[in-house]
């Protein structure tokens, strides 16, 4: 895990502990309203639909969509330098939450909104694993 020395490392807290459990397990959790269906994500204590209190995790299907993004080609710091550019990108799930990460895997240049992406895992910790997005097949 040498490559993600000095990276800037989420903190998983109580509310997002299964969401970072998840990722470790390769499986992207996002939060689901028991009482009205509604899904989510950054995850929260309450619904974002209908304010109740009964939310449960549920594994999401990893497949959605860019809705945005941008090409990184100055590095923040130089724990990111070896992969500039990268893209970093909006992608809208499939059961309808917005998340930011990364779209790995192809040409930077290639990256365009509307495209169809699924999720991919790097573990840059022993215990931080991102998701990623890399293009649909």
């Amino acid at each position: 895990m040498g490559a993600h020395d000095g990276k800037f490392l989420p903190r998983p807290t109580p509310e997002t502990e299964i969401f970072w459990l998840g990722c470790r397990n390769n499986q992207l959790m996002i939060q689901r309203c028991t009482a009205c269906g509604h899904h989510q994500f950054y995850p929260r204590m309450l619904c974002t639909e209908c304010a109740s209190a009964q939310v449960d995790w549920v594994q999401a299907s990893g497949r959605g969509t860019v809705k945005s993004f941008t090409i990184v080609r100055r590095p923040v710091t130089e724990a990111y330098a070896a992969e500039t550019p990268y893209v970093i990108a909006l992608i809208e799930l499939d059961e309808g939450p917005t998340l930011m990460s990364n779209v790995t895997a192809c040409d930077v240049e290639k990256v365009h909104i509307g495209m169809p992406v699924t999720v991919s895992f790097e573990a840059w910790s022993d215990d931080i694993t991102m998701p990623l997005f890399r293009p649909a097949t």
